[in-house]
């Protein structure tokens, strides 16, 4: 999943949350200098991106764009699936998605100082754009995708991945809705576990 998402299912706890969003950010060793909440956060992020990697419905979107956009496929589902828990957040979430933003983004700029290198980075320009709650317009997502294009080492051609969102709207969506209920009652079991 997407940056919105693994906030979504961070709930209103704080090193979850900043777990949550740093976890692709930390690698090896790195995970030693969080506080074990955070590392929490971590793992929930990891297994989350481990659940949906092996969803039946998850396989579905991705095999759709698989010959065009190869191993970025992945990456471009997670971003489609945003975008519809963006536009259909009201059926998720009874916080308005801007208040959601807000406390997340203040959560996030509160602890930057502890934030990786590329979260630091990235941060002040995901809050100045508000990459998350514009991932709900074409326009917005479109500069995204064009901004991931820009930065992969190979031609990505993710420049055209809202083209195919819009020519395979109802499919992406009917998969988001089937499958995010499966991931949002995996990440309760998880959290009651612990």
């Amino acid at each position: 999943m997407n940056f919105l998402a693994h906030l979504y299912l961070s709930g209103d706890n704080e090193e979850l949350i900043l777990g949550n969003f740093i976890a692709d950010m930390v690698k090896g060793k790195q995970i030693e200098k969080f506080s074990p909440g955070i590392v929490k956060g971590i793992m929930l992020h990891r297994k989350i991106d481990s659940f949906t990697d092996k969803h039946e419905v998850v396989f579905k979107s991705k095999r759709r764009l698989r010959s065009k956009y190869r191993h970025y496929s992945p990456v471009i589902v997670y971003m489609y699936y945003d975008h519809f828990l963006a536009r259909n957040w009201t059926d998720y979430s009874k916080t308005p998605i801007d208040n959601f933003m807000s406390n997340s983004y203040n959560v996030l700029m509160v602890n930057y100082l502890i934030l990786p290198k590329r979260a630091k980075k990235i941060l002040p320009f995901m809050i100045s754009s508000n990459w998350l709650v514009n991932y709900a317009n074409f326009d917005k997502l479109q500069k995204n995708f064009e901004g991931l294009a820009r930065r992969t080492p190979f031609k990505s051609g993710m420049e055209n991945a809202v083209k195919d969102l819009v020519a395979n709207y109802n499919e992406f969506r009917d998969e988001f809705r089937e499958f995010f209920p499966d991931l949002i009652d995996y990440v309760e079991r998880l959290k009651r576990l612990h």
